[in-house]
């Protein structure tokens, strides 16, 4: 992410209003592990959750029946500090890279008045035929709205 490395080469959390897209995501009794904080693997789920929101609020995705999809083929994740329940998260969407058949999106998520990350990383799209499971190039409306995202 573009996070800059701090002291000891950590990485820094981002900004807020670093992200165009922001999508507000209410935790779940269910996030909630028996540490007292949202588990890690819930912040994929939020990170999915942002992704996919804006594609389908766009219409240019239809889980069900669309005949181009984007396939997750590569995740990573930063945590600077726990997210909590019950209390809003907001999630930050931008774009890094468009390529011909993949996308590498950036995502972060807030919570509270903290303008500062508390958690950020990157979802990668290989777009992809449903029917064949080979990749093809971002439909052009797709294309159109990520590229509005790209930083």
């Amino acid at each position: 992410m573009s996070g800059q490395a701090g002291q000891g080469g950590r990485e820094e959390p981002v900004l807020k209003e670093a992200f165009s897209h922001i999508l507000p995501i209410t935790t779940r009794w269910m996030d909630v592990d028996v540490y007292g904080h949202v588990n890690n693997v819930v912040y994929y789920s939020y990170f999915d959750t942002v992704v996919n929101e804006h594609l389908v609020s766009a219409g240019v995705l239809d889980p069900q029946t669309s005949p181009v999809i984007g396939l997750v083929v590569e995740t990573r994740c930063t945590y600077f500090r726990s997210l909590t329940y019950p209390a809003p998260v907001l999630a930050g969407l931008r774009v890094a890279r468009l390529g011909s058949s993949s996308v590498r999106y950036q995502i972060a998520l807030f919570q509270g008045d903290d303008p500062r990350a508390a958690a950020q990383g990157h979802f990668v799209h290989v777009y992809v035929e449903r029917a064949s499971q080979r990749p093809v190039p971002i439909p052009e409306p797709v294309r159109v709205l990520l590229q509005a995202l790209v930083v």
